[in-house]
């Protein structure tokens, strides 16, 4: 799922402190404070930040609290790449360098990392496919609905709508009540995977909104699809 986002690092000047005698107890990471919000300063809980170590590959994530907040530490001397998992995926969006450690200086203050962003409000379950004329789903359609699950879990506030959207074969009287049955057929699913009924609705489409010509088999293809939109 796509987010449009904008960052903010803020690093401290007087973030660096020094010791005289040599101690092994002094930290050679950086204390980190994330602060992530939409874009009319409201807080946004529930959402995981992943940094990944330009270095050598190894990831750190947290996850924000009801106020949007987290704290975690870094090792110095490194350059982060900055993720928001998404229900399914995750993009790149900004790069994070904390300097490198010399002698005995180390990080006093906190680096600030301020995230404002939004997500899409609808996106497409790519990999949710359906037996031709049917609302029977396919076995590899269940893991992208799973993540589907788990993000929703973790966002317990978050309602969304299935939407079932077809090519144009067929009339529009069946393929409305075909898109009807697929959609609630993955609703149905959510739903017992424990996912409360009244956060999911489902919504028949039929052909009435096509992403691409009907006129190849292509662009059929791509107007056969389910999406997910965010309700508030």
């Amino acid at each position: 799922m796509k987010q449009i986002l904008w960052l903010l690092l803020c690093i401290p000047v007087w973030s660096l402190a020094q010791v005289q005698e040599q101690d092994a107890s002094i930290p050679k990471d950086a204390p980190i404070h994330v602060h992530i919000t939409d874009f009319k300063k409201n807080a946004s809980p529930n959402e995981i930040i992943v940094f990944r170590s330009t270095k050598n590959g190894r990831e750190y994530q947290g996850i924000s609290g009801e106020d949007g907040k987290f704290a975690t530490r870094l090792p110095a001397g490194d350059k982060y790449e900055i993720f928001i998992l998404g229900f399914k995926d995750s993009t790149s969006y900004n790069m994070f360098e904390i300097p490198a450690l010399e002698g005995n200086a180390y990080y006093k203050d906190p680096f600030k990392v301020d995230i404002q962003f939004e997500p899409s409000r609808t996106f497409v379950l790519e990999d949710c496919n359906f037996e031709t004329g049917k609302a029977l789903l396919e076995p590899e359609s269940y893991a992208v609905i799973d993540e589907l699950v788990s993000y929703l879990k973790r966002k317990p506030d978050q309602r969304i709508e299935i939407g079932g959207h077809t090519d144009n074969v067929g009339s529009a009287a069946s393929n409305k009540k075909l898109s009807e049955e697929r959609a609630n057929a993955v609703r149905s699913y959510i739903i017992s995977r424990g996912i409360e009924a009244d956060r999911v609705t489902a919504k028949g489409y039929g052909m009435s909104e096509p992403v691409a010509d009907n006129k190849t088999e292509e662009g059929r293809a791509m107007n056969r699809r389910t999406e997910v939109k965010l309700l508030d």
